[in-house]
Formats: C-alpha cells, sequence, structure tokens
C-alpha cells in the first residue's frame, strides 16, 4: 500500500466492550497517519464535563445501554463533515441502522469505506479485562491496571489512571447483551459486502497491532 493510500484509508473497528478498541484504533491511526473517533472515550468525557451531551447520555451510559442511533449518527456526521483524509472510527457503528447510515453519508460524498475489522475476543477474556481496565481522564489512555507506571499513572502523560465509572460486572454483562443484540446484525451486514476482516485480539496488544496492519495492508 502506497502512503498516499494508506493516509486516505477508512475503517471502521467494531468488538464487544473491551476487546481493544480504543488501544488498536489509536495505534492504526498512528500508524497510517489517519484521524481518529472514539464514541466511548467522546460520551464519557462529555459526562464527565456535565455537557448538555453528557446529561443525555449518563443515565443511558450507566444502564449498559447503548444511545438513540439519530443521536449518534448527527454526531458522527459532524466529525466526518471535518475530516480531509482517512479515518478509523472507534465502536462506530454499533447497529444496523448506524450502518447503513455510514454507507450512505459516504456515498453522498463520494467516498468508500475500506474495512470493517472485528476483534474477536472470548466472554470470558473479556471478564477478565474489565476487572483490571482503567482510563486516564486526561488523554484517555486505556488499558490494564499493570500497565500503568508510578504509582497508578497514565504511561501517555502521566495522569493517574483510574477504573471506568461504568466497568461493573454487571455493566459490561448488560453492555455485552447490547454488542450481541445490536451490533451483530452490523457484522452481519460488513460480511455480507466483503468488507470484513476478522482478528484474534486475544494475543498481546503489540501481536494484535502487528496481525492488523499484516490484514490491512495485503
Amino acid at each position: 500500500m502506497s502512503e498516499s493510500k494508506a493516509r486516505s484509508i477508512r475503517i471502521v473497528l467494531l468488538g464487544p466492550p473491551a476487546s481493544g478498541k480504543g488501544t488498536q484504533g489509536r495505534r492504526l491511526a498512528a500508524n497510517f497517519g489517519l484521524g481518529y473517533f472514539s464514541t466511548g472515550a467522546l460520551l464519557r468525557e462529555q459526562v464527565e464535563n456535565t455537557t448538555p451531551l453528557g446529561k443525555i447520555a449518563g443515565p443511558i451510559l450507566e444502564r449498559g445501554e447503548y444511545l438513540p442511533d439519530d443521536l449518534m449518527c448527527r454526531i458522527l456526521a459532524g466529525w466526518l463533515e471535518r475530516q480531509t483524509g482517512g479515518w478509523v472510527l472507534d465502536g462506530f457503528p454499533r447497529s444496523l441502522p448506524q450502518a447503513l447510515f455510514l454507507g450512505e453519508w459516504l456515498a453522498a460524498h463520494h467516498q468508500q469505506l475500506d474495512a470493517a475489522v472485528l476483534l474477536d475476543v472470548p466472554y470470558e477474556e473479556l471478564a477478565s479485562r474489565i476487572r483490571h481496565r482503567v482510563e486516564c481522564p486526561d488523554c484517555r489512555w486505556s488499558g490494564q491496571d499493570h500497565q500503568t507506571v508510578r504509582d497508578d499513572r497514565c504511561p501517555v502523560c502521566a495522569t493517574p489512571a483510574v477504573p471506568r465509572a461504568d466497568d461493573s460486572e454487571q455493566n459490561f454483562a448488560r453492555r455485552h447483551q447490547e454488542f450481541m443484540r445490536h451490533t451483530q446484525p452490523a457484522i452481519s451486514f460488513y460480511q455480507d459486502s466483503d468488507l470484513l476482516i476478522r482478528c484474534d485480539a486475544t494475543a498481546p496488544q503489540d501481536e494484535v497491532s502487528a496481525k492488523l496492519l499484516q490484514l490491512l495492508v495485503q
């Protein structure tokens, strides 16, 4: 893949909660020089700052549910309008209507999706990750507690990393059910469209990153 083509590639990153979308999405964006959009990070920031969007999103996220499709589509459309090159979408689409909206938006702007990457991780591994996951409230780095440095600080910006407010095991179970109910149809849609790339994401992060790069540059 040429450098110019790499910088214009458009990728959606799919996977259940704790599958590594944030970590791998940021790495893909950095490796290819792409824009990066994380619905989860954006919504958590809005909740923490008690913005109008945050006040709407907070109770929904606390229940482990997805925000309404029309709201998420409006948020994404505003972000896409500001992009001049390729991008990675982490956490969008989370439903078939969102996948259809993205396809229609791209067609209307004479663009197309290059790949839908699915991170595959078994439920038991996901639950274990949730118990040890922390996030930086400043730069939004997310990882396992053993990956922090110097008194549980973020390895990127040194801000204290803390467990996510929505990472109780009960909340995770509901979010995983939401994923199976809403996102699986979107995954099937991309599979039928020959855009789906599956990646075993149970390996260490560096190995998963290397595998993703290999899959995407074929």
